[in-house]
């Protein structure tokens, strides 16, 4: 059974002045199909932090694309963003209970697969694998395969360059993160997002 071809999750840089990034956060999600941004934020008061995920949400949530925080799971619902990707199991289960039923909880710094049942069970909407404590790539995609036979919840498989991108959709990832490298791509992002919806447009079987 052929499934759909996996889609893309943009990950941004850590962001003091989320205003000066909106423009290129508007080209690259014009530049290929999108699914999720996940806002990292530097430190900041609390007010602050929710000015700059608005901006940022303005700008996601205009295209029908989920706007996830890394951690801050606190101000996920006065700030308007859809969600929080929690790092650790611990992370994950102290932040439920703020999040559901309405908003994502996803799971990353999953080191095995142990970690990854476990996030699971306890309610992950996704897990995400090779952003943490990244095993060999072989390894990465021997686990998406797994999960993706196995289990339910989506998995995202996390490309640290423009070559991992289609063998981590290959190896059964729903979608595939683009992280830091895209942002400092010679041709700007939109470049990137565009070279990498490309690899993913062929059906995986």
């Amino acid at each position: 059974m052929t499934r759909p071809p996996p889609r893309l999750y943009l990950v941004t840089p850590r962001l003091d002045d989320t205003a000066s990034f909106a423009r290129a956060i508007d080209a690259a999600l014009a530049a290929g199909d999108v699914a999720a941004v996940l806002l990292r934020l530097g430190e900041a008061d609390e007010h602050t932090l929710i000015k700059r995920v608005k901006t940022v949400a303005a700008i996601v949530q205009r295209r029908d694309i989920a706007l996830l925080l890394d951690g801050r799971p606190d101000i996920v619902a006065r700030s308007g963003a859809d969600g929080a990707h929690l790092t650790g199991i611990e992370a994950l289960r102290a932040a439920l209970g703020t999040l559901k039923p309405d908003r994502i909880a996803g799971a990353g710094g999953l080191r095995s697969r142990h970690d990854a049942m476990l996030a699971a069970e306890a309610g992950a909407d996704y897990v995400m694998f090779g952003e943490a404590g990244r095993p060999p790539f072989q390894a990465l995609q021997e686990r998406l395969a797994w999960w993706a036979e196995l289990f339910q919840p989506p998995c995202i498989g996390y490309a640290a360059t423009q070559d991992e991108i289609r063998p981590l959709g290959q190896a059964g990832a729903d979608f595939v993160a683009l992280g830091d490298w895209i942002w400092t791509h010679p041709g700007g992002a939109e470049a990137a997002v565009a070279a990498a919806a490309k690899n993913l447009a062929a059906p995986v079987s």
